[in-house]
């Protein structure tokens, strides 16, 4: 993949950045959800077990980028880690004279978790003179943030070319994120059958033609299937579509046919007349969806369909859900995909389950456990799967 690994990095006696993804949801000051905290902490140990100190560094939130703001302070985190055992403490600032000091008195062991990186607009902006200042902080610098790795950011990509290049890893949640995803883009076990969903082709322009020609079949489901389906003439009652999308649908699916990739859309739907978790659902006798109705979900033909490909895969990717699962009349193609995905992973395919509502939908299902790997990178695995280079990947393989 091109890059180190933080496990081959030498850290005895150094200070090292680690850009961590510490952005965790708060109510009234207290974190709600410590997921993301705890998917770093395996970096964290080894840096620590391997005699550095640590600046640890993060967004959180939205803050106007103008100052320290109460509600978006790293204080909670700080909290957090001190009550796992940690031996840390909240810095004064992000930047400046009276941070530096407060890192340079750090010893072995100990940690230094800065105030939340987005109190300064350089972060976002990624400002030379401040991704310089962040790089004063260490003599070594570890990325563990791939939820971040997407975006242009002084912590993520600009601070780096500052660090030499054998102090420069990423950390382990990095690696295993880019190695899933390098699986599925780089080296995928064929058949490779890709299942895309969601509300907007727009959203996955990239993402569908990326795959053209590398999968074996496109199995789209969602309200973007609408498009698709209105594209060929048919018939979408008041289904979601993007009117001005229809010549690029049209366009993919021509694409599709030249590159041998089956592009495959729904048979039947699950059709009710508005948008609500107690309108009554029905199921459609063909493709077609009534004038005076709408499409929420796949229907059991399609279900039965799509499942025959992917029980006929070695590799599989899903991004994106079949319906409005978070109605349970709405939900049952959706689940019974994230099904037929568990089910194939116990008979030897690797799945790989991308970003937002489809993690959701695997959590929701109960089988989040059994996938291969699933990513929690949202748009960054987005990005990469649609073959976009992220600015904090490019910056450790520089």
């Amino acid at each position: 993949m091109g890059f180190t690994s933080v496990r081959d990095l030498d850290v005895k006696g150094l200070r090292v950045f680690l850009r961590a993804d510490l952005n965790v949801p708060l109510k009234e000051g207290r974190i709600t959800d410590a997921t993301r905290i705890k998917e770093t902490l395996p970096t964290l140990r080894a840096l620590l077990e391997k005699g550095a100190s640590v600046v640890m560094a993060s967004h959180l939130g939205r803050p106007k980028g103008e100052g320290f703001e109460e509600a978006y302070s790293a204080r909670p985190v700080a909290e957090w880690l001190k009550a796992e055992g940690f031996d840390v403490r909240l810095a004064s600032g992000v930047i400046g004279g009276a941070v530096e000091a407060e890192a340079a008195t750090l010893k072995a062991g100990q940690i230094l978790l800065l105030e939340n990186l987005r109190f300064d607009k350089g972060e976002t902006k990624n400002k030379p003179e401040f991704a310089e200042a962040l790089a004063k902080l260490a003599q070594a610098y570890v990325n563990d943030a791939f939820g971040a790795a997407h975006r242009a950011h002084a912590s993520v990509s600009g601070m780096v070319a500052h660090f030499p290049k054998d102090k420069v890893a990423a950390g382990f949640l990095m690696e295993k994120e880019l190695t899933a995803l390098g699986r599925i883009m780089h080296h995928p076990e064929q058949p490779l059958v890709v299942i895309f969903g969601g509300a907007k082709v727009s959203d996955k322009i990239e993402l569908i033609q990326n795959f053209l020609g590398r999968a074996q079949a496109i199995l789209i489901g969602g309200g973007m299937s609408f498009t698709f389906l209105k594209a060929q003439g048919i018939e979408i009652g008041k289904s979601l579509c993007e009117e001005d999308k229809l010549d690029l649908a049209k366009d993919l699916l021509l694409q599709a046919q030249a590159k041998g990739t089956k592009l495959m859309l729904p048979v039947d739907h699950v059709v009710a007349a508005e948008f609500k978790a107690d309108a009554e659902a029905a199921i459609t006798d063909d493709v077609a969806v009534p004038a005076d109705k709408m499409g929420l979900d796949i229907g059991p033909e399609s279900v039965a369909l799509y499942s025959a490909e992917i029980r006929g895969a070695k590799t599989l990717l899903w991004n994106g859900p079949m319906g409005v699962f978070e109605m349970s009349a709405f939900a049952s193609g959706t689940l019974s995909v994230a099904e037929e995905l568990a089910a194939a992973v116990k008979g030897g395919a690797y799945v790989l389950v991308g970003g937002g509502d489809s993690v959701a939908a695997v959590n929701q299902a109960g089988v989040a456990a059994q996938m291969s790997h699933v990513s929690t990178g949202g748009g960054a695995s987005l990005e990469f799967l649609s073959g976009l280079e992220l600015p904090g990947v490019a910056a450790l393989q520089r």
